[in-house]
């Protein structure tokens, strides 16, 4: 596989390599990426899941999500360091942690879903287009991961 990008967690035993580049690029504001990250925000890129190859055992976290979609949050189970998770309600679609990525230039943000849950500490960029929720056309399809 030619990687377009890598990543992995934080001591190594967990790394991935994506052969293909991102769908979308975000940041999530809603209260499960809040939790999970330790932030107040996630930010994702969204890749074919046959473009990631993965090695590695994750622990994975199964919860549904504001829209009734599962998220599946996988993690690594030594550092406990978050590497992607996956959206029950967009199969196919894999979700990279930006914070997973061995270069951090590779994540290019496109826009701020659930930006009406962000803290006045850390409202969204101007310039970036910024959703109460999800995105038109997105949001039957649930939280992103």
């Amino acid at each position: 596989m030619n990687a377009a990008f890598t990543g992995g967690c934080l001591c190594g035993a967990v790394r991935y390599a994506c052969s293909a580049e991102p769908m979308i690029a975000g940041h999530c504001h809603c209260e499960d990426c809040r939790r999970s990250s330790g932030s107040s925000r996630s930010s994702h890129l969204a890749v074919p899941e046959e473009s990631v190859a993965m090695s590695g055992a994750t622990t994975a976290y199964p919860r549904p999500a504001a829209s009734g979609n599962v998220v599946t949050r996988h993690f690594c189970p030594t550092c406990g360091a978050p590497v992607f998770s996956r959206n029950a309600g967009m199969p196919g679609m894999m979700f990279l942690r930006a914070s997973s990525l061995d270069d951090l230039e590779v994540f290019k943000p496109q826009m701020h879903v659930y930006a009406a849950r962000a803290p006045s500490w850390d409202r969204p960029r101007e310039g970036l287009p910024a959703f109460d929720m999800m995105p038109p056309g997105m949001g039957a399809r649930g939280d992103v991961g």
